[in-house]
């Protein structure tokens, strides 16, 4: 009877001293709360994307119409940001702008990340194909990358635009040159990660059993390269914004009455001196996103790594 008793003990009393199941979303998300300056600027990225995506809709300014009798007034309780020299608020322009840009940041940012990992998985996948894939890898990350810009938009501008429309061409154009120049570090980072999985237990076992090429890299290869592409893409965005607001702001981008951050600050640089507001709110917005896109994917590198994840 005494043994009895004592194994029930045992048995009733097991369950409770097991560890507590966590999930790998739940670690992950742990992990990237503890990163104070993701939070931060994941808190401060949604304000700035509700602003720009409801702000027009809420404001009573059109962005657009011109009302030259208040043109050039400063910050007032009526225009927080003043108005510029056709008497068009700044702020609603401001935020109007942050659409595109915006916009052209994640489109961007998918093309590029898309086709990077693309070639980064055929290339560390497959042998045969590694060597060309990289030399052009390689060509690319040698080629300048602003004066290529330069060169594609000067070209190709004209004929898109005639195909596409004014600011659906230049849209296009605009996220194809970000993506076609901004690939190669995607695909190198997923390169060297695949190169390390298809040695793995698992894929050998996947490859025994007579799994085809295509089905292993779907099924076995490509869910365990979304940790370096997710940080690549978070970072991705914020070199989109940046390019984009580089060709703008040299007169290449989108037209004048299609405001962008960086087209506002490309018409506000002759007055930097008279009316330096009007620079230093388009210059605010591109600075805190990119900042705050940073520092997520700086959070986003520490939470999905599995040492880091393995000591919370």
């Amino acid at each position: 009877m005494s043994d009895i008793t004592d194994n029930s003990e045992v048995t009733n009393t097991a369950p409770d001293e097991l560890p507590e199941y966590r999930s790998l979303r739940s670690d992950v998300w742990r992990q990237f709360r503890r990163h104070r300056g993701a939070m931060i600027g994941l808190v401060i990225l949604v304000i700035i994307f509700l602003a720009v995506f409801l702000g027009p809709v809420l404001l009573p300014y059109d962005p657009f119409e011109n009302n030259v009798p208040d043109r050039n007034i400063g910050p007032t309780w009526k225009h927080p940001m003043g108005t510029d020299n056709l008497g068009r608020d700044v702020f609603a322009r401001v935020l109007t702008g942050g659409r595109v840009s915006i916009a052209v940041g994640l489109a961007a940012m998918l093309f590029q990340v898309i086709l990077g990992t693309a070639i980064g998985v055929v290339a560390g996948f497959f042998r045969r194909l590694d060597g060309v894939l990289m030399r052009l890898t390689d060509l690319f990350l040698s080629i300048p990358q602003l004066p290529l810009l330069l060169l594609v938009v000067v070209l190709f501008r004209d004929p898109i635009t005639d195909q596409f429309g004014q600011n659906l061409g230049i849209f296009i154009l605009v996220v194809f040159i970000i993506g076609i120049t901004n690939w190669m570090q995607t695909a190198r980072i997923v390169r060297g990660d695949v190169l390390a999985i298809k040695e793995e237990e698992f894929v050998l076992a996947a490859r025994s059993i007579g799994t085809s090429g295509r089905k292993i890299v779907t099924r076995h290869v490509l869910p365990n390269v979304l940790s370096p592409v997710t940080v690549a893409a978070s970072l991705g965005v914020a070199s989109a914004i940046i390019t984009e607001s580089a060709l703008s702001f040299l007169g290449l981008g989108f037209p004048a009455d299609f405001p962008t951050w960086g087209r506002l600050l490309f018409d506000a640089k002759d007055l930097i001196t008279s009316q330096p507001a009007r620079v230093i709110w388009p210059g605010t917005m591109i600075s805190l996103t990119v900042l705050c896109v940073t520092f997520i994917g700086d959070g986003l590198r520490d939470a999905l790594d599995p040492k880091l994840r393995s000591k919370g």
